[in-house]
């Protein structure tokens, strides 16, 4: 893979980068501001006093409090807080260009608490530009995912007053269709439905599945219909990328315009670190004028947002660089398919994309004392068919064994 941007970087580098970007930021004890509806975290709880914080830069920025507010990638931005805005902007053009291929200095972004809050993000850009740009009405414009895609698409729906429609999955290895497409597209058509607003999945939450992205362009394409289509990498946008460096669900793809990914899952930052990253000229469709006092305006759902979770998510990848990475995701591979050469030599039936790390077993080989033992989650808490296992980095073989051990009695 031909990286850009990202570059492994020593601890000391780390340090010294962001301890210079908080030296930018606000000081409210040094300095006379009064206008800002912040401080510092309460210093009779969280000492600022403590030696370790001088080695500890995630928490020290998690101490200062910046506020990100905005999003920085598109210009001006709280002048406050311009020392890890900086790097927050870093961060989003090393995951666009690096890891989402795209060109740079093409897309704005930021760092929203979730996968949720981003996917819901999307949808609320493409409905008003439908809107405003096609003269569309809400009963006009609807989501268009598979079955399996998150419930955040069905909070979008909600929320946001238009329709959600659900394309059909085979059972058997959770692809869609290009026919399944273009039936739910015939039969909304049908209904008065014109444009719609497409979620393709990186790796589902349940399942690990992937979606072909072609089954939803070319049958929209054909029926000759309006579309925005966004990625749904909540789960594999730190992953799949490199278990597939031949996936086009990325923004080398035009028909892409924008991809969430998670940090908090893959890329193990703490939560609240969910990542939006769009084509440039889009987010003007989520700009909130009346934020008068917002300086660089705010087109986020959010709003003032936590800087230290940003600051995190940049200190993991540079940590790690994108050869320890690709080792990372590398090792979780080698281990997954390990889990399902044994699963295979039990006899037991499952579900696995071959480039996911989730393997969904079906329910009937699995007893409730095991599913409460090894905390297995099932596809539905009510009437269960299949339970996963993640295999992150804390999933090792020795433990799978005991997993295996317990499935075989």
């Amino acid at each position: 893979m031909d990286f850009k941007i990202w570059r492994k970087l020593s601890q000391n580098e780390i340090q010294q980068r962001v301890f210079g970007a908080i030296d930018q930021n606000v000081n409210y004890e040094n300095e006379n501001v009064l206008g800002i509806p912040a401080s510092y975290l309460d210093d009779k709880v969280f000492n600022q006093d403590v030696s370790f914080l001088k080695e500890a830069p995630f928490i020290s920025t998690l101490v200062k409090n910046p506020n990100h507010i905005g999003c920085h990638t598109q210009g001006k931005s709280e002048s406050f807080f311009r020392g890890t805005q900086e790097i927050e902007k870093e961060l989003m053009e090393l995951i666009a260009v690096d890891i989402l291929k795209a060109e740079p200095k093409s897309t704005d972004g930021y760092v929203a608490s979730g996968g949720t809050e981003a996917n819901i993000q999307a949808i609320w850009i493409y409905r008003n530009y439908f809107m405003r740009e096609k003269g569309a009405s809400p009963s006009e414009i609807a989501i268009l995912c598979s079955e399996d895609s998150h419930y955040s698409m069905d909070k979008a729906g909600d929320l946001l007053g238009i329709s959600t429609i659900k394309v059909a999955v085979d059972e058997k290895d959770r692809s869609i269709s290009k026919a399944a497409v273009s039936a739910a597209i015939t039969a909304d058509r049908e209904s008065g439905m014109k444009y719609f607003i497409v979620v393709a999945n990186m790796m589902t939450t349940m399942y690990g599945s992937v979606d072909e992205i072609s089954a939803y362009t070319d049958s929209l394409i054909e029926n000759e219909v309006e579309f925005k289509l966004h990625v749904d990498g909540a789960y594999g946008g730190f992953y799949y990328p490199f278990s597939n460096r031949d996936t086009d669900l990325n923004l080398s793809n035009k028909h892409v315009s924008s991809v969430t990914l998670d940090a908090h899952k893959m890329a193990q930052a703490p939560y609240g670190t969910g990542i939006f990253v769009a084509r440039k000229g889009l987010l003007q469709y989520a700009t909130t004028d009346s934020a008068s006092y917002v300086e660089g305006a705010d087109c986020t759902l959010i709003g003032s947002r936590s800087g230290a979770n940003a600051i995190a998510v940049w200190m993991i990848l540079q940590k790690n660089g994108p050869f320890g990475w690709m080792e990372k995701v590398f090792i979780l591979q080698k281990r997954t398919q390990w889990l399902c050469d044994e699963l295979n030599r039990l006899g037991a039936r499952f579900f696995r994309d071959p480039n996911s790390n989730i393997v969904t077993i079906e329910a009937e080989y699995v007893s409730n004392k095991t599913v409460e033992k090894f905390g297995l989650v099932p596809d539905n808490h009510h009437a269960p068919n299949c339970y996963k296992v993640v295999v992150m980095d804390h999933v090792t073989i020795e433990k799978l064994q005991l997993l295996l051990a317990d499935l075989s009695r």
